[in-house]
C-alpha cells in the first residue's frame, strides 16, 4: 500500500558483477558466505538518507514506505490510526484574518491526550533538534521545568508546565507533566505533545507511543517552507461527526457542571496528578 521499496538485482546483473569484480567471500565455521547479493535500501529520488531515520524503524511512516495495513483516517498530510476507544479531535485557531485554521489533531484515549502536528522540513537535515530548543525556551519562559530524555523515538523533552491559577496550600505553583516527542522523516518532522497518564504512567506511555508510531505522513510534492505546518484537511462527513460529538460533550458537561472531577476547561482528558513546578 505504501511500498518501502528495495533494489532487487536479477540473476544476470549479479552474475555480471561477480565476473567483473570477482566474488567476495568470507570463510568460517559455517562455510563460504558471499556478500554479492546483499539487499540495499532504496530511497525516493531527491530524498537523501538522514541519520534521524534510525529513530523510526517501526514508524511513524512516510507515505512512500510499507506501513502496517491498519484502518486510518485520511486527514490530508496525515493518516491517523483509528482504534476503538480512541477519539480524534481537530484543533483549530483563528488566523490573522479571523478565520479558523486547523493547527493540529489530538487523539484522546482514556486519560491520555496526544496532539500531533506534521511540519515541512529541508531535504538535507531534520528540524526536531531545533524544535526541542524552541520548546525548552518557551517552557522555561513560562516558569516551567524541562529535562532531556532518550525515548523510543530518540531525544525528547519531559517537562512540568505551570497550570494557571493553581497553587499548593503553601503557595507553590502547580504544574502538569508533559512529554514533547518528535521524529524526522523525508522532508517532514512529526511532533507530538503528550498529556495525562501517557506522560506519567509507563504502561500508558507505551500505548501512546504505539499510536504515534502508527501515523503515516503524506508530505506530497508541493513546495512548503521548512517549519511550516503541512495542510490538514477533514472530510465533510467526519466534520459532521465531530460536530455531533462536540455537541454531545457540551450537553454532558452542562449537566455535570459543578460536579467534582469534571474537566476544568471542558476539553481533553481529566489528567489530574498536578505536581509542584
Amino acid at each position: 500500500m505504501f511500498g518501502r521499496r528495495r533494489k532487487k538485482r536479477d540473476e544476470e546483473t549479479e552474475r555480471a558483477g561477480r565476473e567483473q569484480s570477482g566474488s567476495k567471500e568470507r570463510h568460517g565455521a559455517a562455510g563460504a558466505v558471499s556478500f554479492d547479493n546483499e539487499v540495499e535500501p532504496e530511497r525516493p529520488s531527491g530524498q537523501p538518507v538522514k541519520d534521524e531515520d534510525r529513530y523510526r524503524p517501526t514508524g511513524p511512516w512516510d507515505s512512500t514506505e510499507d506501513a502496517p495495513d491498519i484502518k486510518r483516517m485520511d486527514l490530508g498530510s496525515m493518516l491517523l490510526p483509528m482504534e476503538q476507544g480512541t477519539e480524534i479531535q481537530v484543533n483549530v485557531a483563528q488566523d490573522g484574518q479571523g478565520k479558523q485554521k486547523i493547527i493540529g489533531v489530538t487523539l484522546v484515549r482514556g486519560k491520555t491526550a496526544l496532539q500531533v502536528q506534521p511540519f515541512a522540513a529541508p531535504k538535507s537535515s531534520g528540524l526536531w533538534g531545533e524544535m526541542r530548543e524552541e520548546l525548552r525556551t518557551q517552557v522555561t519562559g513560562q516558569g516551567g521545568r524541562v529535562e532531556d530524555h532518550d525515548g523510543t523515538f530518540g531525544p525528547e523533552l519531559q517537562a512540568v508546565i505551570p497550570i494557571k491559577g493553581k497553587k499548593t496550600e503553601d503557595g507553590r505553583q502547580l504544574g502538569q507533566r508533559v512529554r514533547f516527542i518528535g521524529v524526522d522523516g523525508p522532508r517532514w518532522v512529526l511532533r507530538g505533545v503528550i498529556r495525562g497518564e501517557g506522560a506519567t504512567k509507563p504502561e500508558m506511555m507505551s500505548e501512546v507511543e504505539r499510536i504515534f508510531a502508527g501515523i503515516v505522513v503524506v508530505r506530497g510534492d508541493q513546495p512548503v517552507p521548512p517549519n511550516e505546518l503541512l495542510p490538514i484537511t477533514v472530510p465533510k462527513q467526519v466534520q459532521e461527526q465531530m460536530a455531533a460529538a462536540a455537541k454531545q460533550r457540551a450537553a454532558q458537561q452542562a449537566a455535570q457542571r459543578g460536579n467534582a472531577g469534571s474537566s476544568p476547561n471542558g476539553s481533553g482528558p481529566d489528567t489530574g496528578g498536578a505536581t509542584p513546578v
